[in-house]
Order: structure tokens, then sequence, then C-alpha cells
């Protein structure tokens, strides 16, 4: 056989290996699944310290890529092989190989959504966040009163309570209980923007006063459409002198809770008791939403000095203190007789234990 025979049998043999090796380069490049077809997604763990081998391996053996070798080759190509981010990640094998490896460098891990209702404590937050299955619950409850990291935030407080803000949040599975605080307390800073702060100017508030009203605000009522005049009771007693009187904040300050407040909790030593400290709490009860921070600033301009629940989720409001004595007897003297049980609070200005609804 002639070396010329010989020269182009290899160059043929050459020839169909590069097609070969091309077209299967090129197959290993799409999708697994036509992407037309919305195969379904996948959640995949990538776990740290993994090696890009190892993610190979595990995108393969998921069905999300064809071939772990050509995936390996395609990295080292990009010089991707040592900045894949580890985490949780939703992917679908109608993604090209390309697709999957820019989310795993960029980090696009899968986020859940975090729903924090108006009017959770610091306690009752790291629980959600604890079930939830994202950030540690014990940590959680560390940092939210540890003064250093608080002081961190920018934030003069023994502790984060009321600087919380209740909002829809996205994390990932895993995130660190600081970046969850500081996503909040951020979040709360947005909120309460330029407008609010010159407000607080205008009404001779702090930040803190602020927040400390608006939880008891926010904790007295669900009535949005309330709040205002609920704050302005509050003023209106806060101008007077006239202790708060709100059963929240005697509850607050109770080491432990049966869902009933006891004539003896309302002559508790807690500087959380209004009923026997004047003045605002020493802070927040609760973390307010934006209608309680609002209304604690923009307080209607009613005279009213008490308010007695009606039993429907609304209150009655009065101005003197014989008004509220016949709101009481309607709304809990009344049906107490018919069976429902009324609270026991301190009428304003009497000094003594009565049979009377509060505030609350």
């Amino acid at each position: 056989m002639s070396l010329r025979i010989i020269l182009g049998s290899l160059l043929v043999v050459t020839a169909v290996l590069g097609v070969a090796a091309y077209q299967t380069i090129r197959w290993a490049e799409g999708p697994v699944i036509p992407a037309e077809t919305h195969p379904p997604s996948k959640v995949v763990v990538i776990p740290d310290g993994s090696t890009f081998q190892q993610v190979a391996a595990l995108l393969e053996r998921e069905g999300l890529i064809k071939s772990s070798s050509v995936f390996v080759l395609f990295g080292k190509s990009q010089s991707a092989d040592r900045k894949v981010h580890a985490g949780e990640y939703e992917l679908n094998p109608g993604m090209t190989p390309a697709e999957i490896l820019s989310k795993l460098l960029n980090g696009q891990v899968l986020l859940h959504p975090l729903t924090i209702p108006e009017g959770l404590t610091i306690v009752q937050i790291a629980d959600v966040v604890s079930q939830q299955g994202l950030a540690d619950r014990v940590e959680f409850l560390r940092l939210a009163k540890d003064r250093e990291f608080i002081a961190s935030l920018g934030i003069k407080a023994e502790t984060l309570e009321g600087y919380l803000y209740p909002d829809t949040y996205k994390f990932p599975r895993g995130v660190k209980a600081r970046e969850v605080l500081a996503a909040m307390v951020e979040q709360l800073g947005e909120v309460v923007g330029p407008d609010l702060l010159a407000r607080m100017q205008e009404r001779k508030m702090t930040m803190h006063e602020v927040l400390t009203l608006a939880s008891v605000i926010e904790k007295e009522t669900g009535s949005g459409s309330e709040r205002p005049e609920i704050s302005a009771v509050f003023h209106n007693r806060l101008k007077k002198r006239i202790p708060l009187q709100s059963d929240p904040t005697v509850i607050y300050g109770l080491p432990a809770f049966d869902g009933n407040i006891h004539k003896k909790d309302l002559s508790s030593p807690s500087p959380y008791n209004t009923y026997r400290v004047q003045g605002l709490p020493p802070g927040p009860i609760a973390n307010p939403g934006i209608q309680a921070i609002r209304a604690t600033l923009y307080p209607s301009d009613s005279r009213s000095l008490y308010f007695v629940s009606k039993n429907d989720g609304t209150h009655q409001f009065s101005a003197t203190l014989i008004e509220h004595n016949k709101a009481v007897e309607k709304y809990q003297k009344r049906p107490f007789r018919r069976g429902t049980r009324s609270q026991t609070s301190i009428v304003p200005g009497e000094g003594a234990l009565a049979d009377k609804e509060g505030l609350s």
C-alpha cells in the first residue's frame, strides 16, 4: 500500500472521528429534553465543598445533563470548575448545560418566601423562620438581643423588638440568621422614608418611641381603620399623664401567659405594666407594620380617652369616664351576665381594681 493511500486513509479516519466528536459535543451541549415540552423542574442541592466533577456527576445522575464528562470539559473551558456556588437550585432537563452552568456560577439559588405578619414578637418571628427551615432559631434570638450586632445595624436599643419589619421576604435555604435580621431592619428603613422621619421631628418623637407606641397600637386592634383613633386615645392619655393601661403591654412583660389576664397581673412590677407605670413602656412589644406606624404619627383629632371592645373586632370610643362606663355596661357587663367572660382592668383615675373593661 502506497504512502499516499495510507495518509489518505488516516485523514479520512481523523475527519470521521472529528465529525463524530463534534456531533457528540453538540449532542451533549443540548438539553436532555426539548424545552418546548416544558419538562418539570427538579430541586438539586449542591453541597458545600463539592468538586466540579462531583457537581457534574450529580447533574447527570438527576437527568439534567447528558454527559458529565462533556460538562466538565465545558466548565474547564469557561474556567468555571472552581467557581460553582453551593446551595439549592431549581433546574429542569429542558435547560442547556450552558444555562445550568450559568445559574451555578451566578449562585441563582432557589429562594423561599418568608411572610412575617404584623404584630409578631421577635420570639414568634424566630419560630416562623425556624419552621420554614431557614435560619437557626437559637442564633436568631441571640443576635436579636446582641448589643454589638444591634449597634452594627445602626440601632440604639437593647433588642431588635419593633425593628423587624413585617413583610414577605425571599431567602435561600440555610441563610444566616444575621442576614435575615439585617434584611428586616433594612426594610424598615426603606418603609420609614424621609416624610415619616420629618413627621417624627414635628411630633418630637424618636424612632424608638414611634415604634414602641406603634407596637401597642398594632396589638390593640386588627382593624386598620381604627388605628388612628386608638393612636389618638394613647396620645391624649400621654398628654394628660394618664397611664396607658394597655393589656398587651402587661402580657408582654409577664414571664408566662396562660391566655387570660388576672388581677394579680395588673399589679406586676414589670416596666411594661402600663397600669402601674406612666408613659410609654421601655420599648416595643411587637413588630408593627406601616399602618400602625403612620397612625402613631398621624392620630385622629379625637378627644377620646377610653375604648372598649365591642366583641366583633372593633371598639367603642369614649371621651369621658361616664360614657366609657356606659359602653362597658353595654358591650362587656351584659354579655358577661349571659355567660361571656369580661376582662378585669383598672378604671383610669380611680386607682383601684374594678370589673370594668379598660382600654383593650
